[in-house]
């Protein structure tokens, strides 16, 4: 396992494939995130050793498995976890600024402000009891100083820039008077009206009909590009990422497993778990054909393996696999946390 390949070490420095092209600071900075959950049995963790850069205006798609980590991760970052149970370890530098080290003061002023959230289920995350107009503004005049009557100005030319129909009346109307999908550009413009850098996007196409999540990501691309803003878009769905994120962060029981381009992951993924999800996707070409799965199960925090922890799964594994993986460095914007990533050839979506 020694020697092949140079290992990634990102404590020391931004990933190197995960730096911006220009050489600047990235945006955000994640290094060596871990999350654990104080419960009757001890400490429950979660996440591990959580790794990954983004510059500004980079769509970046968090995927993986339910369970894997992906919203915790978002969470993490913006630090909503209960402070009484979750246990938050590493470094968040957002412009440099570690944000799990600011005041909960400060704190606040960051969320919603220069960072936002788009939470999985609008309905949920909506108050039924405030008009969404009402709801859009308080989330402006938080973090600026402005009047009533501006606020709602802004709120109605939120909801007219995500493309909500006679905004005027909209804006008074509640949650429930609203489609679901009407709902989620709501959660979006809440997201958008104080003009943050990072958007983080939990699964906003989740339950929604494939026309009204095609809309829903056509969006936040077309807004994203033409507001520089950098996104997250934390999803279980690959079609989703294909078509919105410009890279790749593949997750797997807690870990970072994959970290690419997203055109380079389609045609050559390096880790056996990525190649698997490309795979069972399902497509036209074989119409008769068996649907690719991956066997097994993803493990349970109370019981995660040692070494690799997609070994039990992997139809790859060989003698050096129970070792612990590091991620390593395959090309100058790709890696992998397989040690045997460099002389694996495995199919992708489009081959």
């Amino acid at each position: 396992m020694t020697g092949l390949v140079e290992p990634y070490t990102p404590r020391s420095s931004s990933p190197p494939h995960a730096r911006p092209a220009t050489g600047a600071q990235p945006l955000l900075d994640v290094r060596n995130l871990s999350l654990s959950f104080t419960t009757a049995q001890g400490a429950l963790p979660v996440t591990r050793n959580v790794s990954f850069s983004i510059a500004p205006g980079e769509r970046v798609g968090l995927v993986g498995e339910s369970g894997c980590g992906k919203t915790v991760t978002g969470l993490s970052l913006l630090r909503l976890l209960p402070t009484h149970s979750a246990r938050i370890q590493g470094d968040v530098l957002f412009d440099g600024t570690d944000l799990l080290k600011l005041s909960p003061r400060r704190m606040r002023a960051v969320r919603g402000r220069d960072i936002a959230m788009i939470f999985q289920e609008p309905m949920s995350a909506l108050d039924p009891v405030f008009t969404v107009g009402d709801q859009i503004s308080e989330a402006y005049r938080i973090h600026f100083p402005a009047s009533k009557a501006e606020g709602r100005e802004r709120a109605i030319a939120a909801l007219r820039e995500v493309g909500i129909p006679a905004p005027e009346r909209r804006c008074d109307e509640y949650p429930h008077q609203l489609s679901g999908g009407m709902r989620q550009r709501v959660m979006i413009a809440m997201a958008l009206i104080c003009k943050p850098k990072l958007l983080i996007a939990d699964e906003p196409t989740t339950a929604l009909d494939v026309t009204v999540q095609a809309q829903i990501t056509d969006l936040l691309r077309s807004l994203s590009e033409r507001t520089g803003t950098a996104l997250i878009f934390i999803t279980h769905d690959l079609g989703v990422v294909a078509e919105t994120c410009t890279r790749m962060i593949t997750m797997y029981a807690g870990e970072v497993v994959e970290d690419a381009p997203v055109d380079d992951v389609l045609t050559r993924p390096r880790h056996p778990y990525t190649s698997g999800l490309l795979r069972s996707l399902p497509g036209l070409s074989k119409r008769r054909g068996v649907l690719s799965s991956i066997p097994g199960r993803v493990p349970s925090p109370q019981a995660m393996p040692g070494g690799c922890r997609f070994r039990s799964r992997c139809a790859h594994a060989a003698p050096g696999c129970e070792q612990e993986q590091r991620m390593i460095a395959l090309a100058q914007d790709h890696a992998a946390r397989c040690w045997r990533a460099p002389e694996l050839e495995l199919p992708g979506a489009v081959n």
